[in-house]
């Protein structure tokens, strides 16, 4: 099993951008000290729910600062850049990593996002299945050129070609998509690529998700030992504390203000109405699904995930309660008191 610290860089009431960015590369630090297998980085823009607004670039810098860990986007909004230049950068840092970086990408959302960047509402309605596409050819290919309805240019050389990397096994960056309907894991699952699956979504849901990728990459041609192989990640929330009412008490005090503060602030691009869910309700459904309580409730969480999913893969938000101390402390129990129960 492989277990991860999920980086939203969240903003907290009375908190400044620093300090999140602050406690953001010390969760990659503290990571890589107790342990775990990953981070993996969210990227959002115009608002303090997360205050990276470029995953990619934050990835350079904890690839730089880590020797072991593996870095990964989660996601990068790929509307709102275009493919090719994600790939540049995707195959710079697996190339100078040693293979460490994943790079993970995902639709977003219908935000003022689109303006800004100029990709519209065409971006994120129809043109994803194309841009990942040229993503994935950038990736795997000497050459590359693109006719298609947004993306057309003449023949390029891909350099540098990820496939001449002198230390990684890999030859080229993983790609995973986030998944958050039955169209969007259709799309992973012709294309073979794992799934990035949220953190709302509870083990029924996401096991129903992984059947439906396995039906369908199989019905693509996809080998069965491919299909089974496919590492698929699950995000969650992690909060330890020796009594379970502990953990839930730290969470359901510090999140709701950070997520109504950060959710609030959203702007749809066209004006469309937006469904926010309770704070404090998310909160306490987060602590019900995810390893919140002691560090063996945490353990039998992951464990069952495991069975009921077949996900063995996690990215795990730990900074949910909005302190550096605390969430550094956090990290070191799920590596020393967690991860054992696990082997």
């Amino acid at each position: 099993m492989r277990v991860g610290a999920f980086v939203l860089a969240a903003q907290f009431p009375g908190q400044g951008a620093g300090e999140a960015l602050h406690r953001a590369v010390r969760t990659a630090e503290v990571a890589e000290e107790a342990g775990l297998d990953s981070v993996w980085l969210a990227e959002h823009h115009f608002v303090p729910y997360g205050v990276c607004p470029s995953a990619v670039t934050l990835a350079a810098l904890l690839l730089g600062r880590t020797r072991r860990l593996r870095v990964g986007t989660a996601v990068s909004v790929l509307p709102n850049t275009h493919p090719v230049v994600l790939g540049e950068q995707a195959a710079l840092l697996h190339l100078t990593s040693g293979g460490r970086f994943t790079v993970g990408v995902g639709r977003g959302g219908p935000w003022v996002d689109l303006e800004v960047f100029g990709g519209g509402l065409e971006a994120y309605e129809e043109s994803f299945p194309e841009a990942l596409d040229l993503l994935r050819r950038w990736l795997t290919e000497p050459r590359v050129r693109a006719a298609g309805e947004r993306y057309g240019f003449r023949e390029v050389a891909v350099v540098p070609r990820p496939s001449e990397s002198l230390d990684a096994d890999a030859t080229s960056p993983e790609v995973i998509v986030a998944c958050t309907s039955p169209a969007s894991v259709r799309l992973a699952a012709e294309r073979a690529l794992p799934m990035l699956l949220g953190m709302h979504c509870g083990d029924e849901e996401k096991a129903a998700m992984v059947a439906l990728w396995r039906e369908t990459a199989l019905a693509a041609g996809h080998a069965p030992e491919a299909v089974r192989a496919a590492g698929h990640v699950s995000a969650g929330v992690c909060q330890l504390a020796d009594r379970t009412a502990d953990a839930r008490e730290t969470l359901i005090k510090a999140m709701p203000g950070w997520l109504k503060q950060g959710l609030d602030a959203h702007v749809t691009v066209d004006g469309r109405h937006r469904a926010m869910r309770d704070p404090v309700a998310y909160t306490e459904l987060l602590c019900d699904l995810h390893p919140v309580g002691t560090p063996r409730l945490a353990a039998d969480r992951l464990a069952a995930t495991a069975e009921r999913t077949g996900i063995r893969r996690f990215a795990l938000l730990t900074e949910g309660s909005g302190d550096l101390a605390a969430t550094e402390e956090n990290l070191r129990r799920l590596g020393g008191d967690v991860l054992p129960r696990l082997l």
